[in-house]
């Protein structure tokens, strides 16, 4: 694995996923002129990274490529890789909707892929990144990938590429789904009489403090509610309306995470199959 990180990792793209990536690699102590950076618009935050390499000629044959644009951007990025394929460098690819099979496309026979589906709390370390893998990569490869993604939280790997569209519709865009709830929550509050300040600060606070419970070694999510519903008490009468048999939280989860998957596989070009047991925790 050193030896690739030493032969340098090109990053293409580095907006608020791709810095996410790079600030925690430096941070994990891997030196900033291992980094190769191709993005049109270099934020101030990227051109402060003293050894960095920015906007340069790429090495020969790096260890790695990653691949953090826009989706829109792949097709245009790939033709001007097709030189780094056929073994040697590992094409590591976190754009989400875009199947492996593109890559393999693009490149040539032998190339080792990884599509890896990375979520927001990359940011602040605590993602939760699936990934899969096509039969080229070789284990060094793997491992470089490990140290890398593990940087910004845990790695699951998926058996087959064809769950990743649940995935990215549950974990991916999982986020965003919060943080619509803690808008709902303090909406709630401040149209039953809170001051809009503390209606906030009680939804935001309580939304993270919830997920730091559930972020702890065997967190239970049903014990956890159960514990906090007391029978005729308070949260049992909110529960009641939350988790009704229709329209209610479950309810609405299930047609939001449905809705995401089904779109993110016509995107991807992928056909749901049934889910697999099959997965493991890399790293957690």
């Amino acid at each position: 694995m050193k030896r690739l990180l030493d032969r340098g990792v090109c990053l293409i793209g580095c907006g608020f996923m791709g810095q996410a990536l790079l600030r925690s690699w430096m941070a994990d102590g891997v030196p900033a002129e291992t980094f190769f950076v191709r993005d049109p618009r270099p934020s101030a935050w990227l051109t402060g990274q003293t050894g960095v390499h920015i906007n340069e000629p790429f090495p020969e044959g790096p260890g790695a490529i990653v691949i953090a644009t826009r989706p829109p951007d792949v097709d245009e990025v790939l033709p001007t890789l097709k030189a780094y394929g056929g073994g040697e460098t590992l094409i590591l690819s976190i754009a989400a909707s875009k199947p492996i099979s593109l890559f393999e496309e693009n490149f040539p026979d032998g190339t080792p892929v990884i599509r890896a589906m990375p979520n927001l709390p990359a940011t602040v370390g605590a993602a939760i990144t699936a990934y899969v893998a096509n039969k080229h990569l070789r284990e060094e490869q793997k491992e470089l990938f490990i140290r890398l993604m593990s940087c910004v939280g845990s790695l699951v790997e998926m058996p087959q590429e064809d769950l990743l569209p649940i995935v990215t519709a549950l974990s991916g865009a999982g986020p965003a789904y919060v943080f619509a709830m803690a808008e709902a929550f303090a909406a709630a509050g401040l149209e039953l009489g809170l001051p809009e300040d503390l209606a906030h600060e009680l939804a935001i606070r309580t939304v993270a403090g919830a997920g730091r419970m559930l972020a702890q070694p065997n967190a239970d999510a049903t014990g956890f509610r159960v514990a906090v519903t007391s029978k005729g008490g308070t949260t049992e009468a909110g529960m009641l309306e939350f988790m009704a048999d229709e329209n209610g939280i479950q309810d609405l989860v299930k047609r939001t995470v449905e809705a995401a998957a089904i779109r993110c596989g016509e995107l991807s070009g992928l056909q749901q199959r049934p889910a697999s047991s099959e997965f493991r925790v890399v790293r957690d």
